[in-house]
């Protein structure tokens, strides 16, 4: 046995880049991206499309170990983008498009971004973001993804457009390209292929790095986790600029599927692009349950739809009602930093027959890891040892895995801090683990309310407010208290059309018969609409400082 070793026959390098070949060959005929009512593509056709792309950026000079980024909706260009970038070699590094000006300047200059991919919508947003640029540093090159309204634009620019200066349109490097092109295979699996920066809740993004072997384990364990067949029909309802679709974008190419792309999305929209393309699976933050479970004149699916929710867990109400509709909801946790999905519920199908509310509790659970992850663990943050398996024990989420992240660009002292030498990937997650191995996440670390002693967790306060029949968003921070040291505070919205707004005592009465007294909200905020990213998230930090600023002014608790 020790006679046999690694050869280039079984050692060449993992790479998701292989997936698209084998699809064009295997479903080169079927369709694989399909956007408004104008543009259909074939998986032939997209893979053609992607080695022209590649050849004319090689052309521009676009070589192993540049970092190229983007700046679009999930429109085609943004998906073909994912194979024809590393295809060259190259880095793919896709931006947040809500993020302002200042903040994508410094990811740019971060990142040493040699070209940038431009969509129309966002000519203002990279202008103003290169204008910010110091004096003589080197400024990107800069390609228009335009449709036929921006062609026009590009060729006779409008004086309300800003003046950007770019080299050439998307569909420019398509036309020009050479379908033959030899792609640039990774010397090593462990060469980089994505550059994502963190751009949640924090307010220090940091650029996450992760290689060809780190991205196809990630992809191969979520088809397995999720049970994805041939040809599924995904519906791209979360964006690809975060962690790359959950490395979604990899994953529907390597079994055949059709991705029905858009630029914007509201519950009569995915509802009508359901029905239309026979969608049997999709994506997203909570919001998007929201937006089925709220909008208006919509009826039971004939055939289910696969939906997985990253973020909070789905209240017990909320899930029902979108599992009266046709939708099979799973629950999934991960971060930028392990790709993709990394802990899933896992479901049992004797579950099936369990009462909603219990459905959901167990749904409410991430449960464990997926295909992709070595170990996952919930450990005592001073110690690093196991947590007891008693479901009220906390402690912080560490993981481990071919799908973690190289590391965190320019910033080693960063990455020391959370890839600790004991081998662990450190979450800063928040978790109890139940007796039969399922963790559930109770906070973020930062989020955890300290009252009196007492640790309270803002998840558990927040489910029970997506109880009350009148509330569709709730989140729970910390509010200083010179008494208790800090004491729950509740953002609510209500619904549209309720017919009689409770009160902040009503709504804390409400909390008090189902909860104990520590963690009963002491203020209620009634807003209409809370922060969120584009991907979301509900932006807990800015409601921090609002809360922190009513305690220091005095605010009036009313609709704000």
């Amino acid at each position: 046995m020790e006679d046999l070793k690694p050869s280039p026959a079984n050692s060449s390098p993992l790479t998701p880049i292989t997936f698209l070949e084998r699809t064009a060959t295997v479903y080169g005929d079927c369709p694989s991206i399909v956007y408004n009512t104008t543009t259909t593509y074939t998986w032939s056709q997209t893979h053609l499309r992607c080695l022209r792309v590649a050849s004319s950026l090689s052309s521009l000079g676009i070589k192993k170990g540049h970092v190229v980024s983007v700046l679009a909706p999930n429109i085609p260009a943004m998906y073909e983008l994912h194979f024809a970038v590393p295809m060259t070699g190259a880095i793919l590094n896709t931006i947040n498009l809500r993020l302002d000006p200042r903040t994508v300047s410094v990811l740019l200059r971060h990142g040493e971004s040699k070209l940038v991919f431009v969509d129309q919508h966002s000519q203002s947003l990279i202008a103003e973001a290169i204008s910010l640029f110091p004096s003589g540093a080197p400024i990107p090159r800069l390609v228009l993804i335009a449709d036929e309204t921006a062609e026009a634009l590009l060729n006779s620019p409008s004086k309300s457009l800003p003046a950007v200066d770019f080299c050439c349109s998307y569909e420019d490097l398509v036309e020009n390209g050479d379908p033959g092109f030899q792609w640039v295979p990774p010397e090593s699996e462990w060469d980089p292929i994505v550059l994502n920066y963190t751009s949640g809740t924090t307010s220090s993004p940091k650029g996450v790095v992760h290689c060809h072997r780190g991205i196809y384990i990630v992809t191969s364990g979520f088809l397995v986790d999720w049970e994805v067949t041939e040809q599924p029909v995904y519906l791209w309802t979360l964006p690809m600029f975060h962690a790359n679709g959950w490395c979604i974008t990899w994953a529907i190419a390597a079994v055949g599927g059709t991705n029905i792309c858009l630029r914007k999305f509201d519950g009569p929209i995915i509802y009508r692009l359901i029905k239309t393309h026979n969608v049997t699976h999709m994506c997203g933050a909570p919001v998007v349950l929201n937006m089925l479970s709220n909008s208006f004149d919509n009826e039971p699916l004939k055939n289910p739809v696969h939906i997985i929710v990253g973020g909070a867990p789905p209240p017990a109400s909320v899930l029902s009602r979108i599992e009266s509709l046709g939708f099979v909801v799973h629950h999934g946790y991960g971060l930028t930093e392990t790709g993709g999905i990394a802990v899933s519920c896992a479901w049992k199908r004797e579950w099936n027959r369990f009462p909603a509310t219990e459905r959901a509790r167990l749904k409410a659970r991430q449960g464990v890891r997926t295909p992709g992850m070595t170990r996952v663990d919930v450990v005592d943050p001073e110690s690093g040892l196991s947590v007891k398996r008693d479901g009220l024990t906390l402690g912080e989420i560490v993981v481990r895995g071919g799908s973690v992240m190289l590391g965190y660009l320019k910033d080693p002292a960063g990455t020391a801090r959370c890839m600790k030498d004991d081998g662990w990937l450190y979450t800063g997650d928040v978790a109890v683990m139940h007796p039969d191995g399922y963790l559930e996440i109770k906070d973020r670390s930062k989020d955890v309310i300290i009252s009196g002693g007492e640790n309270l967790s803002s998840v558990e306060v927040e489910s029970v407010l997506y109880t009350h029949p009148a509330i569709v968003e709730a989140a729970v921070v910390a509010k200083p208290d010179d008494y208790w040291g800090e004491t729950p505070c509740a953002f609510v919205t209500l619904k549209e059309g309720t017919p009689r707004k409770p009160s902040e005592k009503e709504i804390m009465e409400y909390c008090k018969a189902k909860l104990p007294h520590f963690m009963v909200p002491k203020t209620v905020v009634f807003k209409d609409e809370l922060p969120k990213t584009s991907t979301g998230k509900i932006q807990k930090y800015l409601l921090r400082e609002t809360a922190k600023a009513m305690n220091s002014a005095g605010a009036s608790r009313s609709r704000i």
